[in-house]
């Protein structure tokens, strides 16, 4: 394209000065009104320049505009998905920051829909019970401005570490927060079995029930967890976690639950990270392990 500069005039000037306004850049009333590219306009373009890491300069070429348009993207303006090169922009930067809050990380926020961005994104989709394709369509940005309540005001850093749980406060949770617990194979019945064991020796008032079927759960219960350690069927539209990264989990279970509210009550289907290469054994000391960690993770996420 041709350099837009100052003393043009017209229509692609005015589209420059929306653009800028629109990303706080201030421009005076009189030049927008003429859509004239004056002086003020040029001091919006050089300090944007300056801002994206541009040449120095006054000038709209390519390669500003180009950046410019990239920054006045929103979230669900348009379809993202892995592709060569990248798609770039606000609305990617915006979309990796909310999957990044609710528990579900594409690494640093770099407006980059790259692989792990992509990964991400079907992982939130598996977590409400979409097809996974890690495509962001307008059925995903939906599920995502659903869950405004929970990434809406929070830190862009997404979830941090939070350690162990501790004694005192996983009993209150327990107390408090009525939750089922049932499994779908026998390597999952053993943890599922000892999660509810553990509960039981934390508190004597121990709200979580041990079922045999998600619907025999009790009137009243929160969530029904589901464990499992084969992996989701392609056409299952199950709400399904993968227990992989255990400092997310607590967000992600939380997130999950807040997403299925319309059931009564919500059923999130937790799988065991047994991982691609399992040669068939699970210990005790497998089983008790995967307790201990997936009880403290259920305690942090219903931690209110």
């Amino acid at each position: 394209m041709e350099p837009i500069t100052v003393g043009a005039q017209g229509a692609a000037v005015e589209d420059i000065q929306g653009r800028l306004a629109s990303l706080d850049y201030e421009i005076d009333e009189k030049e927008i009104a003429s859509q004239d590219f004056g002086s003020t306009t040029a001091s919006a373009v050089a300090k944007f320049r300056l801002d994206h890491r541009l040449p120095l300069g006054t000038e709209v070429d390519s390669a500003t505009w180009s950046e410019l348009v990239d920054e006045t993207y929103h979230m669900g303006d348009r379809t993202l998905y892995l592709r060569l090169p990248n798609y770039h922009g606000a609305d990617v930067r915006q979309l990796q920051e909310c999957l990044n809050i609710l528990g579900f990380s594409c690494g640093e926020a770099d407006g980059y829909f790259g692989a792990y961005t992509e990964a991400a994104v079907a992982q939130f989709q598996e977590s409400q019970g979409m097809l996974a394709d890690g495509m962001a369509f307008d059925d995903t940005f939906d599920a995502i401005e659903r869950l405004r309540h929970v990434w809406a005001g929070k830190p862009a850093a997404g979830p941090h570490p939070t350690g162990g749980m501790g004694f005192a406060r996983a009993a209150g949770v327990l107390e408090v927060t009525p939750l089922s617990i049932t499994a779908e194979d026998p390597i999952s019945r053993n943890v599922a079995g000892r999660i509810w064991n553990l509960a039981c020796a934390t508190t004597e008032k121990s709200g979580l029930e041990l079922i045999e079927h998600a619907s025999d759960a009790s009137e009243g219960t929160t969530c029904v967890l589901v464990l499992a350690s084969t992996p989701l069927a392609d056409d299952s539209k199950v709400m399904n976690l993968v227990c992989d990264d255990l400092d997310t989990l607590p967000q992600r279970i939380r997130t999950t639950c807040e997403g299925a509210r319309k059931a009564k009550p919500p059923v999130i289907r937790l799988e065991l990270p047994l991982g691609n290469h399992y040669n068939g054994t699970f210990t005790t000391a497998d089983a008790q392990t995967f307790a201990v960690m997936l009880l403290d993770a259920i305690c942090t996420a219903f931690n209110d």
